[in-house]
């Protein structure tokens, strides 16, 4: 049985969980790193770091999302890529994470210790090039347990367990690198709301099956990318993933959920949360329909403005002939969903579901 092989997580007690309204939540901390970008809000602070987590929590969100993999002395450490690059003598080197153990994964960027000089942190771009990783504040790398200790302990972690798209893994050794996460979550993560996700399905119904007191999402591109593993193909496949491993959400690329809005009612019958991701969600309008249609929450990059924009637009002052007391000067005007009839909500989504495949 799995649960003895992970003796010592004090983890089983199940606890209740709901998405605070409409969450808006930091993707990788303040946002992305895009190193070509000419947007320089995409080249602010170092993603997946603990300044970038920090300076999400000075915003009114929830949650930040980040990526977390298992060195290979099983130390969960924060970072995206599978693979991570630097360069010595003119030569890149590259090196796949897992394959690092901690002290080689951290001597990588700028160094915690002021006068030691860390390895030359470089990143591959999706055009093949590998680029000096350039951002105008920049921040160490970390383990998850420094997450935990360091970041502001209000705001909640949505933590996606990473996983090559290209291999198989067996089902001893996903069990082994999940509970060297859930021993962290354990020691360290006290009264914080934790969320996991993970676009790998077996993983994310096995952290599932090893506890019950973290709500887990199955994360998925709904369509956008073809994958082998046909679970990964679309909402309907996502919505099974969830049903068969008892979890509690979807995490969807927000283009399939706009392609497929049917999708969504058949998300909320199975009684399941979902949140959406991508370049879409940091147009505010866009996460406004979302709002409207009855998704749970939106992982945004440019969290400042969309927090500013969300808010003025969600913001819906009382008539004047409302009973409702006035509030009060200190306190924001209630939010409500605006009521619209399910002929303009259709209307609504047939044009988005136009635009988007121009």
């Amino acid at each position: 049985m799995i649960l003895s092989l992970i003796t010592g997580l004090e983890l089983s007690k199940p606890t209740s969980f709901r998405l605070p309204g409409f969450s808006v939540i930091g993707h990788r901390g303040i946002g992305m790193n895009v190193l070509q970008s000419s947007d320089r809000r995409a080249r602010g602070v170092k993603e997946n770091s603990i300044l970038s987590f920090n300076s999400a929590a000075k915003y009114p969100i929830d949650f930040i999302e980040f990526d977390v993999q298992v060195t290979k002395d099983d130390c969960p450490v924060i970072f995206h890529d599978d693979f991570i690059y630097s360069e010595e003598n003119g030569i890149v080197n590259e090196s796949r994470v897992t394959d690092l153990s901690l002290s080689e994964f951290l001597l990588y960027g700028p160094q915690k210790e002021t006068e030691k000089i860390g390895k030359t942190l470089m990143r591959k771009s999706k055009e093949g090039k590998v680029l000096k990783w350039d951002v105008d504040l920049d921040d160490s790398l970390c383990t998850l347990q420094e997450a935990f200790e360091q970041v502001e302990q209000t705001l909640g972690f949505n933590i996606e367990l990473k996983f090559d798209d290209q291999t198989v893994y067996e089902r001893e050794f996903l069990v082994h690198i999940l509970r060297s996460v859930l021993q962290v979550v354990s020691n360290y993560a006290k009264d914080r709301p934790v969320i996991f996700s993970s676009f790998q399905p077996d993983a994310a119904k096995l952290v599932r099956e090893l506890q019950s007191t973290y709500p887990v999402f199955f994360l998925t591109d709904a369509g956008n990318e073809i994958h082998n593993d046909e679970r990964r193909n679309s909402l309907e496949e996502a919505i099974q993933v969830c049903l068969e491993g008892g979890l509690q959400g979807i995490v969807s690329e927000v283009k399939g959920v706009f392609r497929n809005p049917a999708a969504i009612s058949k998300i909320k019958e199975s009684n399941l949360s979902l949140l959406t991701y991508g370049k879409l969600n940091n147009v505010g309008e866009a996460v406004y329909m979302q709002y409207v249609m009855g998704i749970d929450g939106v992982i945004v990059d440019f969290v400042e403005e969309i927090i500013e924009s969300t808010t003025r637009m969600m913001i819906r002052p009382p008539p004047s002939s409302s009973p409702l007391p006035s509030p009060s000067k200190d306190d924001d005007v209630a939010i409500t969903r605006p009521e619209f009839s399910q002929k303009e909500i259709s209307f609504l989504l047939k044009l988005l579901s136009q635009l988007i495949q121009h």
